[in-house]
């Protein structure tokens, strides 16, 4: 699988491509910002967007969603219980002294538990809540696209509004045991 990771935005978030190698079919995760970069980075491998995937729907990751969804007509996915950020983008990066715009609707709410599909390539669509109450991670064997779940030696900030730190702890803990029980590989790359 083709994997691109690049940071984007003032806040510098991790925004991530990942590419069928086989049908040349991609999903950007987190396009927080920098569209011409992102646009550079699907054609340098000369990839076409399937889905547009948001882990979450705070500013800092949701901020190319309109110019994306324009430049490609990709589908957006977010978790239902995140979908009323995205109409708030603006609102939220304004107390950081930010300027954004509200994102487009989604056009699909997920769940929890659908599996992806782009091209050859799936990804499951884990429920993390916690960061926020729709935080999703997006995984297969051997890659977790974690958002602001987890980072390096710690987890995600929980002091915004509708964090959760206990939540964010259980949701963690209780998708490692079903990712073991389903004797997945709990050694991964996570971005």
């Amino acid at each position: 699988m083709i994997v691109e990771v690049f940071a984007v935005g003032a806040l510098q978030v991790n925004c991530v491509v990942l590419g069928c190698p086989e049908t040349r079919k991609a999903v950007v995760i987190d396009p927080g910002a920098d569209l011409e970069l992102i646009k550079t980075t699907l054609r340098k491998h000369d990839l076409t967007v399937e889905l547009i995937l948001n882990t979450h729907g705070h500013f800092d990751h949701i901020g190319a969603n309109a110019g994306l969804k324009e430049s490609t007509g990709a589908p957006l996915l977010i978790h239902k219980d995140d979908v009323k950020l995205l109409q708030m983008a603006k609102l939220q990066a304004e107390t950081y002294g930010l300027p954004a715009e509200d994102s487009p609707s989604p056009d699909t709410e997920l769940q929890g538990g659908e599996t992806l599909t782009f091209g050859e390539q799936t990804l499951e669509v884990l429920h993390t809540p916690g960061h926020s109450p729709g935080c999703v991670c997006f995984y297969r064997e051997g890659l977790l696209v974690s958002g602001d779940t987890l980072f390096a030696g710690s987890v995600g900030r929980t002091d915004l509004p509708g964090g959760d730190h206990q939540q964010l702890l259980a949701s963690i803990q209780a998708n490692w045991l079903d990712c073991h029980h389903k004797r997945r590989s709990y050694q991964v790359t996570a971005l």
